[in-house]
């Protein structure tokens, strides 16, 4: 390949990079494009670590044959804890570039070259005859947690290798294609990062350029505030180190269920949940709620039968759902924004749900939201009274879940 046909393949990476496309994107038209050009390579993978709570990193894979039965897209646990991930982390060729401080490797494959990586033993069997890896380390300035390099490895089939011309032009037109990769991966970050802490829809909204402080809508909304029994209790009582896998074993029965009835986390506060749904018909908006509040259920008790076969403290939910007009945006300082929702009915909400305890009810909403909710729903609801709430100025009628709709498997069935 001459200079001005690299330079081309190097142009095409600038440029996908800039308009933002994604890895996979990103490695596909790069791949294609030296066959094009007639580098015989075979096999991709491209590896990063993320910064993401639940993953350490991903592999992107790209085959010329056989793609279309290729998991493209491969997420890998934690490496620095002990276990099968941590194991062959430290036998990998990746491994050895970043602990030897070598910044490429090759090995050839096929009778009498030396197989001192197990991934040598399989490339020889899917008939591959050379192996070279790459690692782009990045200045202590321009990683993010543990994304501080890219690795990548390039196989061919090709009888005789790679020529030394193919693994020099492999390695000048790397560089601009893992520049594009990073650019891709920090647009993925930063989304994770924002849906994480503050909620898939205020995360969008964020990057979509919602930042300025004041900025608000004034929006119709369900909202929900739940909260566990007796936390403090158990936190008093429970050994220590028990506390936060509580929390987060709670909390995912919690926030999951919010989820998947359309619902959005805004704010987590210690062991109790903010969250709101919105729906362009109000009635659905309730519908979604109560949906939530029917996933919540069943996930506590499955999650109690679960920790009580463990020996470990159990608990349940108490709601309160209230809809209303609230301002949803940018509240704070200069330096420290939160996005969130604000107004009288937020206040209600909290007020509702915490006089849960006293009413010994799991479960109560707002006289706004009975009236809301569909004819449908209004029926699985009845009334527990008038009560004042604190900072309102008078009583409401509140409503909670009619027992014997609650007992009814059918209504139930219909639910999910």
């Amino acid at each position: 390949m001459d200079a001005a046909r690299a330079a081309s393949i190097a142009k095409w990476v600038t440029e996908a990079g800039l308009i933002g496309m994604s890895e996979l994107e990103l490695l596909h038209g790069f791949c294609d494009r030296l066959i094009a050009e007639g580098l015989p390579v075979s096999r991709v993978n491209i590896v990063i670590d993320t910064l993401h709570p639940i993953h350490e990193g991903r592999v992107f894979r790209w085959r010329r044959d056989d793609q279309e039965s290729l998991n493209p897209v491969v997420e890998y646990g934690r490496t620095n804890v002990e276990g099968e991930a941590a194991e062959n982390w430290r036998r990998s060729t990746y491994y050895h570039l970043l602990v030897s401080g070598e910044d490429f490797l090759r090995r050839r494959i096929g009778p009498g070259h030396p197989e001192d990586f197990s991934v040598l033993k399989d490339l020889r069997a899917d008939g591959q005859t050379d192996y070279v890896v790459l690692i782009h380390r990045f200045a202590v300035e321009g990683a993010i947690g543990e994304m501080d390099c890219f690795y990548s490895s390039w196989t061919t089939d090709a009888h005789s290798g790679f020529t030394d011309e193919h693994i020099a032009l492999l390695r000048e037109l790397a560089s601009p294609l893992m520049l594009a990769l990073k650019c891709a991966s920090l647009a993925r970050i930063a989304k994770t990062l924002v849906e994480t802490y503050l909620g898939r829809d205020a995360g969008r909204l964020v990057l979509n350029g919602r930042i300025a402080r004041g900025v608000t809508d004034r929006i119709q909304a369900v909202l929900w505030f739940s909260d566990l029994h007796s936390f403090t209790h158990i936190t008093e009582t429970a050994d220590p180190e028990q506390i936060i896998p509580f929390l987060n074993d709670y909390s995912e029965a919690v926030i999951s269920s919010i989820y998947e009835a359309g619902g959005d986390v805004l704010k987590l506060i210690g062991d109790g949940a903010l969250a709101i749904f919105k729906e362009e018909n109000a009635s659905e908006a309730c519908r979604s709620a109560l949906k939530a509040e029917r996933l919540m259920r069943s996930r506590i008790q499955a999650l109690n039968d679960e920790r009580r076969s463990c020996n470990l403290p159990v608990t349940s939910a108490y709601l309160g759902l209230h809809i209303g007009e609230v301002f949803y945006g940018n509240i704070g300082s200069q330096d420290r924004l939160d996005f969130t929702v604000v107004g009288p009915a937020v206040n209600e909400v909290s007020r509702i749900g915490a006089l849960c305890r006293s009413v010994e009810r799991d479960v109560l909403v707002s006289s706004a939201f009975h009236a809301t909710a569909s004819k449908d729903d209004q029926e699985c609801l009845v009334s527990v009274g008038r009560y004042a709430l604190r900072g309102v100025a008078r009583p409401q009628e509140l409503f909670t879940l009619d027992p014997s709709r609650l007992e009814d498997e059918g209504f139930r069935a219909d639910a999910e």
